[in-house]
């Protein structure tokens, strides 16, 4: 079998609200609202599998439903294309690294 004629996974890892979301999508490219990425067909594990992930299933409730996900450029850290899916992750964004994202606008609170 080809490389051609299998599937292609990307890695998608981004923040969202200081928290860093590792998902994995069949579909990631520009899109034409300026300044984002749009991602479709977000991919999980299985249920079938006898250990259930909590950060997976959290993920996988938040996406239920959604088609198509359009995510700001400044916030995407690397999308990568893999060989194979990996399970979804979240971890904080205050890692303490030595690696800073860019500026983002303050999120406004409801008073």
């Amino acid at each position: 079998m080809s490389n051609k004629t299998s599937k292609k996974v990307f890695r998608v890892v981004y923040f969202n609200q200081d928290e860093v979301f590792e998902l994995y999508a069949s579909k990631v490219y520009s899109s034409e609202l300026y300044g984002f990425i749009e991602v479709e067909n977000w991919l999980f594990g299985e249920r079938s599998q006898l250990l259930v992930d909590p950060a997976e299933e959290k993920l996988k409730g938040e996406f239920a439903g959604v088609s198509r996900s359009f995510i700001p450029m400044t916030s995407i850290i690397r999308i990568d294309e893999v060989e194979q899916q990996g399970a979804a992750k979240i971890s904080s964004g205050k890692s303490g690294g030595t690696v800073a994202s860019f500026p983002r606008p303050p999120v406004k609170t409801d008073r």
